[in-house]
């Protein structure tokens, strides 16, 4: 194996460990920093990583980090919990993990979603683009995307995580002007 797939694998391990980590604090509230490497490992496991003692210590220097960088907080009571900070870094890798499910056949309907959020609230914004992009949808104009499929369990997912119900807007579309560069985007007939 080479330097660059040595380096990829690393960078994914880390990436589910901490992942594993803010999974487990998220489903429990809370969690003491002493159970804190036992259940992480126990769900490694479930995920496909093989667990030693170099996991171990890979859990605790993730858990080290998440703190660091302002994702996890210890409280008065020295248990670990999510900051906002940390949640809102949960909720962006399950969108990345999120695979739409594609139809053998496409229903000739186009979902679109357009969105009006303040300049106030400009770094919404930009998350809000963000993931539209990671799931798949393909800008139109500045706040307007597209996506082919039925997608809407997602959109209705993404609406209560950012909380912009009505700043967003799902249309179901049967026709949409020039739409010839998008057929070829998302590879249909």
């Amino acid at each position: 194996m080479g330097i660059l797939e040595k380096e990829s694998r690393k960078k994914a391990r880390k990436g589910e460990i901490q992942k594993v980590i803010l999974k487990t604090i998220a489903a429990v509230g809370f969690l003491s920093v002493a159970l804190m490497a036992p259940n992480a490992l126990k769900m490694l496991g479930s995920f496909g990583i093989k667990t030693s003692d170099g996991t171990k210590k890979a859990v605790m220097r993730s858990r080290k980090r998440l703190v660091q960088r302002g994702l996890l907080e210890y409280t008065p009571q020295g248990l670990l919990r999510l900051t906002e900070k940390g949640k809102m870094k949960l909720r962006q890798l399950e969108l990345c993990d999120y695979a739409l499910q594609k139809p053998k056949r496409w229903d000739k309907k186009w979902r679109v979603l357009i969105f009006d959020i303040k300049e106030e609230r400009r770094s919404m914004r930009d998350k809000i683009r963000r993931a539209l992009s990671i799931i798949g949808f393909v800008r139109l104009q500045h706040s307007v995307w597209v996506y082919p499929y039925d997608c809407e369990d997602v959109i209705t997912l993404l609406k209560a995580d950012f909380e912009i119900g009505k700043d967003l807007l799902y249309l179901i579309v049967d026709t949409i002007e020039n739409d010839k560069k998008l057929k070829q985007i998302f590879k249909l007939s």
